[in-house]
């Protein structure tokens, strides 16, 4: 037998995935845990469902029926519940067994749709900025991304709408070239709020069926809007629902972010593509929770739900931006979703605070994040993580605030946010 000790040699990673840096999640959620700081940073609730959706969770979880696999196609129940409650939003009625795709969260739903329908170098648009997740899901299906910000229109130093954020659709139009296949679009938009306008979303339909190009519909928070403002669906424009394929969560519709459950509706080529991706991807959905969102749609109506759950949020943004007043930073009125993006070029930071490794190599939002998580006692998330590299002094001065977040959480932040006050300097 051989003495000879054989040298263990690394393994190299996959090129799909070398190009990964930290992402801001892995940086600023254990940070907020560490600091038991005000967390405003990740989206995710930090109070419960309500009780007739936990309730649908007890019933299957007790029924023995629910606990095998289910068809790749989805749970009949889920599939039925979403087609009744979006048939009339979708001013059509939706066919569960072929318009409509539950996903293991959208996210998923999202990777099984760039699956179905790239190949390598085929173009992605993305609005900037965009859900961070967005960029894995496209390049490891051999996917481009291309990217066109929103540009905020006006003074950035007061308070501003998120209408004002404004699409150039020259300068989208000038990205979009014979390899483009796929634009993304999300509405209400995270993170800066905006709820497109029927205008807006005519002129991306009018580039789309020009270039032949596919619609992602980002919907996860289509039913969380703001009065006056109303949400849309771009699939229902003439011409836009054969190359539509929407998006949508049922965590972010009924609070329940960690039971990854979403959901596709389109026409039945899209839906079938991305269908056939997803039985290779995960198989199926997990059995008892489609059942579960399915009793929690149909008890929706009864409860009053999504009125009651718009209210309640309007209250926790109106609340969250009379602190943002009282402190003095600018911010953006979210005219949906639950995210405020504020303005933070008054802060004066100490210009030799320590900062880890990991912070150092970041844009100036970063640092920010970081030096308010430690000294101010808040945690926000920096959202140049929403731009490619080239674009992100875009949001150098900017900080997202999630407000899907209890009073007590939101009236700590307010509480420490007071610390703030002697950093702000007019510029």
């Amino acid at each position: 037998m051989s003495t000879n000790t054989i040298k263990f040699k690394p393994f190299e990673k996959s090129d799909k995935i070398t190009h990964f840096k930290q992402d801001v999640w892995s940086i600023f959620t254990p940070l907020a845990q560490q600091l038991k700081a005000a967390n405003l940073g990740q989206g995710f609730m930090d109070f419960p469902p309500p009780d007739f959706v936990i309730e649908a969770a007890s019933d299957v979880i007790n029924n023995p029926n629910y606990h095998q696999y289910s068809h790749p196609k989805g749970r009949p129940n889920l599939k039925e519940a979403l087609a009744k409650s979006y048939s009339p939003l979708f001013k059509r009625t939706l066919d569960p067994d072929t318009e409509i795709l539950p996903t293991a969260g959208a996210n998923e739903g999202l990777y099984a749709t760039f699956s179905a329908f790239l190949n390598p170098g085929d173009e992605v648009v993305l609005i900037e900025p965009f859900f961070d997740q967005y960029i894995a899901n496209i390049t490891m299906n051999g996917g481009v991304p291309v990217y066109v910000p929103l540009r905020p229109q006006g003074d950035t130093n007061k308070v501003m709408s998120s209408e004002d954020w404004k699409l150039d659709m020259n300068e989208l139009r000038s990205k979009l070239t014979s390899k483009s296949k796929i634009i993304v679009f999300n509405t209400p938009h995270n993170p800066v709020g905006k709820v497109f306008s029927l205008v807006e979303m005519a002129e991306i339909t009018k580039l789309a069926e020009e270039f032949n190009l596919i619609i992602i519909s980002d919907e996860v928070y289509d039913r969380l809007y703001y009065e006056p403002h109303v949400h849309e669906r771009i699939a229902n424009l003439p011409g836009a629902w054969e190359r539509t394929i929407t998006v949508g969560s049922g965590g972010k519709t009924f609070g329940t972010t960690g039971w990854r459950v979403g959901w596709l509706i389109g026409p039945k080529n899209l839906v079938g593509a991305a269908l056939s991706a997803q039985t290779r991807i995960v198989f199926c959905v997990n059995t008892p929770l489609q059942e579960a969102l399915a009793s929690s749609f149909n008890a929706a109506e009864k409860h009053n739900y999504f009125e009651k759950n718009i209210e309640a949020y309007t209250r926790r943004r109106e609340k969250l931006m009379k602190v943002l007043t009282d402190v003095g930073l600018p911010f953006t009125i979210p005219q949906g979703s639950y995210f405020i993006l504020a303005n933070t070029a008054k802060v004066q930071i100490p210009e030799d605070y320590p900062y880890p490794e990991v912070i150092q190599q970041r844009p100036r939002d970063f640092k920010v994040c970081y030096w308010m998580a430690k000294e101010i006692g808040v945690v926000a998330i920096p959202p140049s993580e929403f731009y490619c590299k080239e674009n992100a002094h875009l949001a150098e001065n900017l900080i997202r605030l999630a407000f899907c977040k209890t009073d007590k959480t939101l009236d700590e932040a307010a509480k420490n946010f007071q610390k703030l006050k002697r950093y702000i300097k007019d510029v």
